[in-house]
Formats: structure tokens, sequence, C-alpha cells
């Protein structure tokens, strides 16, 4: 089976343990390794499929606890780079009672921003292969020009490219900026997954219908739009699907977008799709596969560590019930 390749940030998240209070009022958290990039490339490592994580993380301990979160999921971590330079992240999250979250992050450069062009192997781009990467790692630093690389040869080897610009205002003071970045990356993405309270910001159009449709410029495919607990659409230029979120209880809602684009990523994998056979994915059963991957994260706190497998999802939904 082919491999997804995820570069950027690697880190520890540290979740409360008390729902509903304000950041300065939580006194107990439990870590976990976290990042959007790793938290794709584990889903699809535990549901069955190869990835590969490339980033930079601290000589520390927590360096050392994530790269280990990753290895128990079945990520091949051969490829991180450690440094003495700085430290590994840190992300500090508050849960409202519904589950949603909000971050404040510890990194005045952390380790993964230093993660540079000349770290990358390029030996594992392969036509197949999947590129994913965030948002969250293109501020300026070495590890920008790290995501440029990756995606010039990702493109020479025409691999599937998936963008996931997942919003974090926090790291990014100037929005501006912010905004021009990801209108920057967008064209690069076969597949670009976006919630629907990103879509204003990033397209900086205020109708639905309008918005998506600017997004399709550049390699641009596929869009996965997903809407919390409401749903989630699949569209192309001239097609769209929409399929109700699973009706659960959440418990913690860190991940639930990485597990989606991860499942759609694993599905790529699986039937060993290319750039012109993305089209199959277009189908309301792999957008019910991903909507059960992610419903079944958010039932639990954490992320990496309580991933399914897909013995697992056929064990929690039934046979019948899973692709």
């Amino acid at each position: 089976m082919n491999t997804c390749i995820a570069i950027g940030e690697l880190l520890i998240d540290f979740i409360p343990l008390e729902k509903n209070r304000a950041l300065k009022d939580v006194e107990t958290f439990s870590r976990a390794a976290g990042g959007a990039p790793a938290n794709v490339c584990a889903c699809v490592a535990k549901l069955g499929a190869p990835s590969i994580m490339l980033t930079k993380v601290g000589e520390d301990e927590f360096g050392t606890y994530a790269i280990e979160m990753l290895k128990n999921a079945n990520v091949d971590t051969s490829y991180i780079k450690r440094t003495k330079e700085a430290n590994t992240a840190l992300a500090f999250v508050s849960l409202k009672a519904n589950g949603e979250r909000s971050f404040s992050f510890y990194r005045n450069p952390s380790a993964d921003l230093l993660y540079n062009e000349n770290d990358i192997d390029n030996n594992i781009f392969k036509q197949g292969n999947v590129l994913h990467f965030g948002s969250v790692d293109l501020i300026d630093s070495p590890m920008k020009k790290a995501h440029e690389k990756a995606i010039e040869i990702a493109k020479k080897e025409q691999m599937i490219i998936t963008f996931d610009p997942n919003l974090r205002f926090p790291l990014w003071p100037d929005k501006e900026l912010y905004h021009k970045t990801i209108q920057k990356f967008l064209p690069e993405a076969h597949i670009l997954k976006i919630s629907t309270d990103e879509l204003t910001f990033i397209t900086g159009i205020e109708d639905r219908e309008q918005a998506i449709k600017s997004l399709f410029k550049g390699n641009t495919k596929i869009i996965l739009l997903t809407d919390g607990s409401i749903g989630s659409n699949i569209y192309t230029r001239d097609k769209h699907i929409f399929v109700p979120s699973e009706r659960v209880e959440v418990q913690d809602s860190t991940g639930a977008g990485d597990a989606f684009i991860g499942a759609f990523i694993y599905q790529i994998l699986k039937n060993n799709l290319s750039i012109d056979t993305l089209n199959f994915l277009v189908d309301e059963k792999y957008l019910l596969f991903a909507n059960k991957v992610s419903a079944y994260v958010v039932q639990h706190k954490g992320f990496i560590p309580i991933l399914p497998t897909y013995k697992d999802l056929l064990s929690f939904y039934g046979k019948n019930n899973i692709i």
C-alpha cells in the first residue's frame, strides 16, 4: 500500500480534566501528543495504511514522549529530527461544556519550526503517496521553506496533496498575513478540508456557495466541508453530496477534523487512487466512513491513543455499517 507523508507540528496538548472553565481556572490537565498533521498521520496508520511524519522535536522528555506515542500508533518516526536549539511545542486547551475547545500555545520558537528543507529525504516522495499539511507551521520559518520544498517534490512525483488549514489564530497575530499565506497554499492541494466556521476567513466571501466555488483553482479537485454536529459535505466543480453527522455524546472535539481527513487519506491509499482517479471518492459511502471515524474519536478524551483500527470500527459500528 502507498504511504501518507505528513509535514508540520508535533506537540504536546494539555487537555483539562474539567470542562466549561476558562484556561486560567483549570487546575488539572492530562498530556497528549498532538498537532494536526501528526494526528492525521496517526489516524491513517491506525486504520492500516503506512504513514511517515516529517517534523522536528526538542531533545527533551516531551519530544521523546511524542515520538513514542506516534510509534505506538504504527507511524514511521524514523524521519523525525531532534534539536537542542528549541523545546518541543506545548499547547494548553480549555474545553466548553459541549466539547469545543480553545488553545494557548507555548513556542517562541518551538522545535518544529526549526525543521528545514535540508531535513527532507527526497527518496520517500513517490507517485501514489499522499502529502498532507496544515497552516499552523506556515509562519515565516525554516519549516515554511520545508513545506514549499515538500510540495515541490510531491508535485514533480505526481503525488496527491491534501491541505487542512485548521485555523489557529493565537499563532498568527497578523490576520491579514495569515489569510494571504493560506491563499498562497490553497491552489497547491488536490483536496482541501475546511470547516464551515473557517470558510469566510479563508476565502473572504460571506456567501457559502460562492466561497466554495472560489476554492476551485490551481490543482484543487475536491473540497471536504465539515459542519460539526450538522454533517459533512464533499464538493467537486459540478457535484455536491451531504451526509448528516453521527449522533453521539461529545467528550472532546480535539482532533475531530484530523480524524475526518485521515479517514479520507486512508481510503485514497487503500484504493490506490491517483490524481486522475480522485473522483472515485465522490461517493456518500466515503463521507459516511469519515463521519464514523470522527464520531468514534470525539466520544473519548485525547486523540492518538484512542484512535480506532479498522477492526475497532467493525466491532463498534457493525460489519454492515463500515465500507
